[in-house]
């Protein structure tokens, strides 16, 4: 008789910018099937970022200020299977590129990742890029590329945690978050109390990690 394959007891609580804020858009079981789906993708190793080559092309753009040439090109070279999406995030992209002028005068910028901690659970913060938008200016941009805009709560999670680490992710920039299939920038509300905002996160991550262990 084989015995069922169960999760390595060791394996501890870790999430991406992009997994906790994905799971604090979720609600009721949405979120337990969501983490248990986590853990056993990490305990397999297993992944596959198929947006890559888009960042790449949009990043040229911006670095070459090739208006768009690198973005449109890219659908064509990549796999058949990944065309009718990159048909779609294309189009969105290019509406963001727009907004940063033709040519776009902002200039690309190197940021870093940064580790913080939610609520006892180590989360990695990691903007896909930054700008610099002239006259002291600066943005570090994540990206959003699911087929929905991201909810509220994902939106705010977001902008508040690379606010909150922005001294090692790119002193003194703005946090922004660009929903790419519509091309819309998001932006964080400077009112937002923001105790309320950590004793929030705080709880999602403490729930984030029993689920995790729970996980079987």
């Amino acid at each position: 008789m084989s015995a069922t394959p169960h999760l390595a007891p060791h394996t501890t609580p870790y999430a991406t910018l992009l997994s906790f804020t994905r799971y604090v858009g979720r609600t009721g079981p949405g979120k337990a099937v969501f983490v248990g789906g986590l853990r056993r993708q990490r305990e397999s190793r297993s992944g596959f970022n198929p947006h890559g080559s888009l960042v790449k092309a949009l990043k040229a753009d911006i670095q070459f200020r090739t208006g768009g040439t690198h973005l449109r090109a890219i659908t064509a070279l990549v796999k058949p299977r990944w065309r009718p999406l990159y048909a779609i995030l294309t189009a969105g992209a290019l509406t963001y590129l727009d907004s940063l002028g033709q040519p776009p005068t902002a200039q690309l910028v190197r940021t870093r990742d940064a580790i913080g901690m939610v609520g006892g659970l180590t989360v990695k913060i990691n903007p896909h890029f930054g700008l610099d938008l002239g006259r002291g200016r600066h943005q570090a941009v994540r990206l959003h590329f699911d087929e929905q805009p991201p909810p509220e709560e994902t939106a705010m999670a977001t902008l508040h945690l690379m606010g909150r680490h922005m001294q090692a992710v790119l002193p003194g920039a703005e946090p922004v978050l660009v929903d790419v299939r519509r091309g819309t920038v998001l932006r964080g509300e400077p009112s937002a109390g923001s105790g309320e905002m950590e004793r929030w996160l705080a709880g999602e991550a403490a729930a984030f990690s029993a689920m995790w262990g729970a996980v079987a």
